[in-house]
């Protein structure tokens, strides 16, 4: 089974062609990506009418350049799954519109792709992860802790009440002066700074329901910015490392929380999966290490660059879907905002796939 899958639901245009023989792990034809971060990086974060102009600019050709290193033509490709939601709605409309024109002209069913799905589901694209496994998703726009028990049933079981961590790193970034994107160069600080120098709290340590919340710990180190204020280079790296260092200890005591909720519900999951950009700063990879091994479970993280937004991901949900006869019709529409939870599964949600002449 071969599916072609478009992402364009934020600052990446992507186009990848995968291969699913099975279960997983599946075999990625190619997997193209053109970032937008250069056209962003001036304004500090991602301009909705920016992307979706590039997205409409870009596509053609990240589609094309898909299907030639793939060393298949659209005839051969089994289905078109495409980004139908959440994201930004310019830009989830410009892929969707892509990937039904693809569709209809070849004759292919159309699949409609939860991007979070698509992020919960590459653990077994990658490594053929079993079901039911725990899902840790971590983004920009994201922070849940997801019960994955198969494909279309999810069970959201902790995420933020405010800010993502993505986006409280790219805000911490914003606030010290370092530029965007903002985790990388936060972690970058960190590790030549003192993460003791400043007292910062750790938003809902101890709680029982694994819920995180981020607007309170970036309050507290805007003060502690403001106590210090002109910073210095020294400041600046404290700040990043004493920020960086409570939102690990958040991490570990919520995923714990997440870990006795699943157990108490499903039992013990097959593994610990981390997805999204987040799960590539190391510091936050070894604490997720550390959840995995005091729960006695693997931890799974796929490549950094499956773990990004990107095309070969909603090319094996496709796969994953399109093998359960979980089809969409061609009138389907995107979706700015879509929770992970309401995706229905083969039981409840029936396939239409599109039929040539229909």
């Amino acid at each position: 089974m071969i599916v072609l899958g478009i992402e364009t639901t934020c600052d990446e245009t992507a186009a990848a062609v995968v291969e699913r023989g099975g279960d997983g792990p599946g075999t990625i034809l190619s997997n193209v990506v053109l970032s937008q971060i250069g056209d962003h990086a001036p304004f500090g974060g991602v301009v909705p009418e920016i992307a979706a102009r590039a997205h409409v600019e870009a596509l053609d050709r990240i589609v094309a350049a898909a299907i030639a290193e793939s060393g298949r033509s659209f005839a051969e490709i089994d289905g078109v799954a495409a980004a139908a939601g959440p994201g930004l709605i310019g830009g989830v409309i410009v892929g969707l519109t892509t990937a039904k024109a693809i569709a209809l002209v070849n004759g292919k069913p159309l699949m409609a792709i939860n991007h979070l799905e698509a992020h919960a589901l590459t653990a077994r694209l990658t490594a053929g992860t079993p079901f039911p496994y725990c899902l840790f998703l971590a983004s920009g726009g994201h922070t849940q802790i997801v019960a994955v028990r198969g494909v279309g049933d999810y069970t959201l079981l902790g995420t933020t009440v405010d800010d993502a961590i993505g986006e409280a790193f790219d805000k911490t970034a914003k606030l010290l002066g370092l530029g965007y994107p903002g985790g990388p160069l936060v972690e970058r600080e960190a590790m030549r700074g003192n993460a003791t120098r400043f007292a910062l709290p750790r938003p809902m340590h101890g709680r029982t329901e694994p819920d995180f919340s981020l607007s309170g710990l970036k309050t507290a180190l805007r003060l502690e910015a403001e106590k210090v204020a002109p910073l210095a280079d020294g400041d600046v790296a404290d700040l990043c490392a004493s920020f960086q260092q409570a939102v690990v200890e958040v991490i570990h005591d919520r995923l714990r929380a997440g870990m006795k909720v699943f157990r108490a519900r499903y039992g013990t999951p097959t593994a610990l999966v981390a997805a999204g950009g987040v799960a590539a700063n190391e510091a936050i990879r070894k604490v997720l290490n550390r959840v995995a091994f005091e729960s006695g479970i693997k931890l799974v993280v796929p490549p950094h660059a499956l773990c990004t937004d990107n095309g070969a991901m909603i090319a094996w949900a496709g796969a994953e879907r399109l093998a359960q006869g979980l089809t969409d019709p061609l009138d389907f529409a995107p979706r700015a905002r879509w929770p992970l939870e309401e995706i229905a599964s083969a039981g409840d949600r029936p396939g239409l796939a599109f039929q040539p002449g229909a």
